[in-house]
């Protein structure tokens, strides 16, 4: 019980991890390029000639990297929307200047 306590909250340290690290501007392409380099490489923490096991690990790391990019691409488009529908342009009016031009010739 104690080691699955361990594993556990080792899991979750590294998941609290990931996603406080993607969701800082400063790291999160470097973050998903390592991710996306872990999941091509063949030798990683399970390795994939490993027929089940190996592609345990890889199937978390691309659920987590899936999860995270589409929570940042739906938030940053609830932003926009939000942005759009507060300063939308349908209620401004429009008015006219008239400007008097003079010839140059």
């Amino acid at each position: 019980m104690k080691n699955k306590f361990a594993v556990t909250a080792f899991s979750n340290w590294i998941f609290s991890w990931y996603r406080s690290t993607i969701r800082n501007t400063k790291w999160r392409w470097w973050l998903i390029l390592g991710s996306l380099a872990y999941l091509v490489d063949p030798f990683d923490a399970l390795p994939d000639f490993l027929p089940i096991v190996g592609m345990i690990d890889d199937g978390l790391i691309a659920t987590v990297l899936v999860s995270e990019v589409s929570q940042i691409m739906s938030d940053r488009l609830k932003a926009q929307k939000s942005k759009f529908s507060n300063g939308s342009t349908a209620d401004v009016e429009t008015s006219t200047i008239d400007v008097k031009s003079v010839s140059l010739s």
